[in-house]
């Protein structure tokens, strides 16, 4: 049993549904040395997250967003009766985007078979970010597997 562990930077990305599959087989060349493994991916922060969903049609990605948006909504702060209470990272600190993090989640992991990744023909990793500025995040993949001979 094998295990790299390395702390991949995304580019800076502003709010939406981001496919980054390519970002993440770039920055781990290691994955082709697996024969059989996984790779787990972990987002180190709690206004964004991962996900696993269609890699081909970037309307699947813009209905995710929408979808989010009307589950949990934004709201103007200092409103009477207010839905959220907190925003002490100023403007651009979103309730909602902290609430959205714990329900999609921090990570994800993907199986690795013969040195690719083992995704579903229409899968791709997802990186959903919450806040309108862009903001650069940080992921933390740890391979665990069998080496090659």
């Amino acid at each position: 049993m094998s295990f790299t562990q390395k702390t991949i930077t995304l580019p800076a990305r502003s709010r939406g549904s981001h496919l980054i599959t390519s970002d993440i087989q770039s920055a781990l060349p290691e994955i082709a040395s697996y024969r059989v493994g996984v790779l787990h991916l972990f987002l180190q922060h709690t206004s964004a997250a991962l996900a696993l969903s269609e890699n081909w049609d970037a309307d699947v990605r813009a209905d995710m967003s929408a979808a989010l948006d009307r589950l949990v909504p934004e709201e103007a702060r200092g409103q009477e009766g207010a839905l959220y209470r907190h925003g002490a990272e100023g403007p651009d600190d979103m309730p909602q985007a902290h609430v959205k993090s714990a329900l999609i989640g921090a990570s994800v992991s993907v199986p690795i078979t013969d040195g690719k990744l083992a995704t579903g023909t229409w899968q791709g990793i997802w990186y959903l970010e919450f806040r309108n500025a862009k903001h650069t995040r940080k992921v933390v993949a740890t391979i665990q597997g069998e080496k090659k001979a």
